[in-house]
């Protein structure tokens, strides 16, 4: 074996005891060693010490400390292209599956693995340079058998219900074959597959441990990254294993019998071949190391010598009456910190991008010839046609529209004809836009100049500029102009036409079109006493609203859309109009699927009607003695031919079709969500929240169809009627907290569906149990 490589690191915890022996233990101040003292002989009381030296000592350490000091600098490795690997061994009941996965009775509880999930999709969201595909993996080897715990979960990628087996792979790393692979997008559906895993492990009970692990668990995160600035070929992949190996066991002390006893057997001899390849690992004289002496070793072959950055926790006991165990287990420590392994960059290369790079450069490096080519031979003095110079017009057009990715060069002659027509198109949208505001500003100054001027036709003015700013040039006017005219001229609702619809429109918006028309026609230089008689009629328009009773919800969402909401009505009704189209294409290609799919199995029965009388009526030859085929199969043959490749692009089409169904309802759904609750903040605003609570919203930062308001106002009273009851709070400072509860949750919610429906019969007996390990001890 080389001696170069990345050594292993190993960790020591202690499960905390209250009664820690401190004759037999030691923890040196460095934090990096540990003195354990143990008798020579069982007739000899004499004491030996020995000191072991690790990379950390971890002793009344948190979760939180365990993650930071432990797994963090792997989990983030991944990022880099580099595997990692976490491994818990020690003995039963030492703590390994509380330090990998941790407990759910508070947030802070949760192991290694939550951890884990939440730093890969904090970094996913951070990095936007780069697009990430994350999938989950979960496995238990039990009784030298592999089970996949994620194999109830549907959409799972590679799945079959087969014998799992480990195999080799060309790069010389090692993977499970059958088991699934799941997709995920966020850290709830994450932990959604996590708890899933969980409750389906094996568990059972002894003296040392009243939830003991019966199976090794490997829980795998796949990471595939790809650079969204760099157009190359190239992308980087990682795994992250995260192992919670089952705990060795001494029948004397465990007392276990009968199943419980087999298992642990199988647990031994495991973590015995385990023992047996972490010694020819260690020595560099060793040809051969025995990975495939077992499932647990062969599938850890890439963690235990390959490609990886690998991390061990020797779990331990604190107590004098476990020590012969904790010293067997320190021992197993120092040989897995003399392993070395070789991290690299797991660096690939696409090979479909790849061959449209090189396709690219290819006709690139072509056209570059050609016009050095042309060059030399003084092609620079050429005249293009007429035909020519109309194809050329013809590309910038098609440039310009989008329908053309790019301009083939041909020639010098034509690069300059390409500019030309951008110039001429350019001079053309200047000209356009130069008539178009040139009777804007006649009309304006006729307005301006115009002593005394009337209400009409100010506003005609008004509406004049209005539609010369409506053509879409970019001037930035056009859009308050239309949200004027709305409020200038507001819709009456059906049965109270005088009632205002907002209260946060201006007096000016609440004016009827009536009156508008009527003021029209008189003068606007009006007397300070007609102003004053006319001012009370418009005066306190709130008071007037608030002395009559909320209008119907049904007829006040009518007025919404038209108004406030009218935006997201016309885009929900656009994305329905595109989802009705995409639902009759779908139809569609479906029935041309069915009946591709009749006249192929046709055409087929027809064919082996002629292979069977050609059996029993003999083949036709020529005269040279070739085997020939009748003009009527030939033909079927040729249709067949047809059928099967339109089969296929009806169906390539289906599944396209499909997903775009798909994402269309989601729209549909996301824009009716939104209407239904800014309509629901609109309503409470308008109708029925009091001034006070209204000048405290108008103020703050709240932003509108956000929460709603009264539900806000309900949950502020509700605070002030418990003050400072005693409830479950999730913690403040990160919403990771709540999707860790959700998953735990929907995980308790299926566990309790799937023991409802199963018999009793049904349980793989009284003592091995498939239910949630400690992590999910419910929570009361």
């Amino acid at each position: 074996m080389s001696s170069q490589g990345s050594p292993v690191k190993v960790y020591i915890r202690i499960r905390p005891t209250a009664n820690f022996a401190h004759e037999l233990i030691e923890c040196l101040p460095d934090q990096q060693t540990l003195r354990v003292w143990s008798k020579k002989g069982k007739r000899n009381n004499h004491q030996s010490s020995r000191l072991f030296q690790l990379n950390g000592v971890l002793h009344n350490a948190s979760q939180e400390d365990i993650y930071d000091g432990v797994a963090q600098s792997v989990v983030l490795g991944t990022f880099g292209g580099y595997n990692g690997t976490i491994i818990c061994f020690g003995q039963t009941g030492a703590g390994k599956t509380y330090t990998m996965t941790g407990a759910a009775e508070t947030y802070k509880q949760r192991g290694i693995i939550p951890r884990a999930l939440q730093e890969i999709f904090q970094e996913v969201a951070d990095r936007v340079d780069h697009t990430f595909s994350v999938h989950l993996s979960f496995l238990e080897i039990y009784n030298e058998t592999i089970v996949d715990l994620l194999s109830s979960v549907k959409h799972g990628k590679g799945s079959h219900s087969g014998v799992l087996t480990v195999v080799e792979e060309p790069g010389g790393g090692v993977s499970v074959k059958g088991l699934s692979l799941h997709l995920v997008h966020n850290e709830e559906e994450a932990l959604n597959l996590l708890f899933e895993g969980e409750m389906n492990k094996i568990i059972g009970e002894h003296a040392l441990n009243k939830h003991s692990s019966r199976s090794h668990c490997i829980f795998t995160v796949h990471i595939e990254s790809r650079s969204r600035t760099l157009s190359e070929a190239k992308y980087i992949t990682s795994k992250l294993n995260l192992v919670d190996l089952a705990g060795s066991e001494r029948l004397g002390k465990t007392g276990s019998e009968g199943q419980v006893q087999m298992e642990a057997m199988y647990i031994n001899k495991s973590l015995s071949f385990l023992e047996q390849v972490i010694l020819a690992l260690a020595d560099s004289r060793r040809e051969h190391v025995p990975f495939r002496q077992c499932k647990l070793t062969h599938a850890l072959k890439d963690s235990l010598g390959g490609n990886c950055n690998t991390v061990l926790v020797a779990n331990i006991y604190g107590e004098g009456t476990q020590i012969e165990e904790t010293l067997s287990t320190l021992r197993f420590a120092t040989r897995m910190k003399c392993v070395k392994t070789k991290p690299l960059i797991n660096e690939h290369v696409d090979p479909v991008l790849q061959v449209q790079r090189l396709e690219k450069e290819i006709q690139f490096l072509k056209e570059e010839l050609s016009m050095c080519n042309k060059l030399s031979n003084r092609v620079s003095n050429e005249v293009l046609s007429e035909t020519q110079v109309e194809e050329v017009r013809s590309q910038v057009q098609r440039y310009l529209s989008g329908s053309l990715v790019e301009i083939p060069i041909v020639s010098i002659a034509q690069i300059q004809e390409v500019f030309a027509q951008f110039k001429k198109v350019v001079l053309e949208q200047q000209t356009k836009l130069r008539e178009q505001l040139c009777p804007r500003n006649a009309r304006v100054e006729k307005a301006m100049n115009t002593t005394p001027f009337t209400v009409a036709e100010a506003l005609e003015s008004v509406c004049a500029v209005g539609k010369v700013e409506s053509f879409g040039y970019g001037l930035g006017l056009a859009e308050p102009s239309r949200r004027h005219r709305r409020e200038a001229s507001p819709k009456p609702s059906k049965g109270r036409k005088d009632k205002q619809i907002s209260r946060k429109e201006g007096a000016l918006s609440q004016w009827p079109v009536e009156n508008t028309t009527v003021e029209a026609a008189q003068p606007l230089n009006m007397s300070e006493s007609d102003v004053t008689t006319q001012e009370p009629q418009r005066q306190d328009p709130e008071q007037q609203h608030r002395t009559d009773s909320p209008p119907p919800k049904a007829e006040a969402f009518e007025d919404f859309k038209a108004e406030r909401g009218s935006e997201i009505n016309r885009i929900l009704k656009e994305n329905k109009a595109v989802l009705l189209d995409r639902t009759s294409q779908l139809r569609t290609l479906t029935d041309v699927i069915n009946v591709t799919k009749r006249d192929l199995d046709n055409i087929t029965y027809e064919l082996q009607l002629f292979r069977e009388r050609r059996k029993s009526q003999g083949q036709f030859v020529s005269a040279e003695g070739e085997p020939v085929m009748e003009e009527a199969e030939l033909s079927l043959l040729m249709q067949l031919k047809k059928l099967k490749n339109r089969y296929r692009q009806a169906y390539e089409d289906l599944r396209c079709t499909k997903t775009e169904v798909s994402y269309c309802q989601h729209l549909v759904n996301q824009c009716r969500t939104r209407l239904l609750t800014e309509f629901e903040s609109w309503y409470n605003e308008s109708f029925l929240l009091p001034d006070e609570v209204l000048s405290v919203l108008e103020a703050g930062p709240v932003r509108p169809g956000h929460i709603p308001v009264d539900k806000a106002l309900a949950l502020m009273e509700d605070d002030e009627e418990h003050g400072d009851a005693p409830c479950h709070k999730l913690q403040a400072d990160s919403s990771s907290a709540v999707l860790f509860y959700n998953a735990y949750n929907r995980a308790l919610q299926r566990r309790g569906s799937r023991q409802a429906s199963q018999s009793p019969d049904s349980v793989r007996g009284s003592r091995s149990k498939i239910k949630l390990s400690s992590i999910l001890s419910i929570i009361r």
